[in-house]
């Protein structure tokens, strides 16, 4: 097996696959904001197979999976990988996902996604719910793996209702897959309570055991860059996926302890709204921005006033006007040509 997984520098870091998160807007803006070296791969949000194989449903669900040409630029320029997270229950809706990936598109890997523990998805009897039903997770693989032309990876739980790691993880480790993404926790815990990633290194410990050449990849509660190289030390993992740990901190893959300017949040809050308006314009609610501003508009003297306007913004002509009323000098906004919205 010799994978981009398996020739990656370790420890491994990636950006987690989050709902109404990591489109090609908010991926570009990380990568406008890391330090070359510092983040090797880079997930979709989810898309779903049944969707994508609907010849209505795939204009629904297509855009999960789209890359801006500018955001393609970046990652060559940066040598970041780019992964296509699918989740379904179907193994023939997977094939022909896999096929359509590989064939109409530019990804380096796609990942199945065994993780999500959201009900409604696992009441379908995807993501997460295949840690009970062990027998489709392996067909899904399969079909994945045989009509995929690049390297087809795992991103999973410890358990369901309840801890099963070894069970669980040996049985994905027969498949040969390039990489095992290992979040510590089950799926009855959600995000709740701390993840366990002793749970994690047992993970390690099987892989060594049953197939050497997988990369585990651990997963929860990482927040900060030096725990990058703490996790792989202290738990024997190749490398460490962030996912909420982001929302803490956008900056977290520039160097340990950089603390960015109050002009740089700004300006990184009018990059992704400006670069949301150009790339989605009205198919995509604004709405959704309103996590990242919450973010950005933080940590300085008068933040407070700042924020609670922008969480009643309507658009980006708006976001404009309050960041002008509330004092900001950058140019891009002083200079910006206001559109009809």
């Amino acid at each position: 097996m010799n994978t981009f997984w398996q020739q990656i520098e370790k420890p491994i870091v990636a950006l987690a696959p989050m709902e109404e998160v990591t489109d090609t807007v908010f991926r570009e803006i990380v990568m406008t904001r890391m330090k070359p070296g510092n983040l090797h791969i880079l997930y979709t949000e989810f898309a779903n197979t049944d969707g994508l194989c609907h010849p209505i449903g795939r204009d629904k669900v297509i855009h999960r999976l789209q890359i801006n040409d500018t955001e393609r630029e970046l990652l060559r320029k940066n040598n970041v990988k780019i992964v296509a997270q699918i989740w379904g229950a179907k193994p023939e809706k997977y094939a022909e996902t896999a096929k359509m990936i590989c064939e109409e598109m530019d990804y380096d890997g796609i990942d199945i996604n065994m993780g999500c523990p959201v009900p409604k998805i696992i009441k379908q009897g995807s993501c997460s719910k295949l840690i009970t039903n062990p027998s489709l997770a392996s067909e899904i693989i399969q079909a994945t793996q045989e009509n995929s032309t690049i390297p087809v990876s795992v991103k999973t739980r410890i358990g369901f209702k309840e801890v099963e790691t070894e069970k669980w993880i040996s049985h994905l480790l027969q498949h040969n897959l390039p990489a095992v993404l290992i979040h510590g926790r089950t799926q009855k815990m959600m995000s709740e309570g701390l993840a366990d990633w002793n749970e994690i290194a047992k993970a390690v410990k099987l892989r060594d055991a049953i197939n050497k050449d997988t990369v585990i990849i651990g997963n929860g509660d990482v927040k900060h860059s030096d725990e990058f190289t703490q996790k792989r030390e202290g738990f024997g993992v190749d490398g460490v996926m962030i996912g909420r740990g982001i929302f803490h901190n956008p900056w977290l893959f520039m160097d340990p302890g950089f603390e960015p300017s109050i002009d740089e949040r700004i300006k990184m809050l009018w990059d992704q709204a400006t670069l949301f308006k150009n790339t989605w314009g009205s198919s995509k609610n604004f709405n959704q921005l309103r996590r990242f501003f919450k973010i950005y508009a933080s940590n300085f003297s008068d933040a407070s006033p700042l924020r609670s306007a922008l969480m009643q913004s309507t658009g980006l002509d708006h976001v404009r006007e309050i960041l002008l009323e509330w004092g900001t000098s950058l140019p891009e906004i002083v200079n910006y040509e206001v559109t009809p919205e």
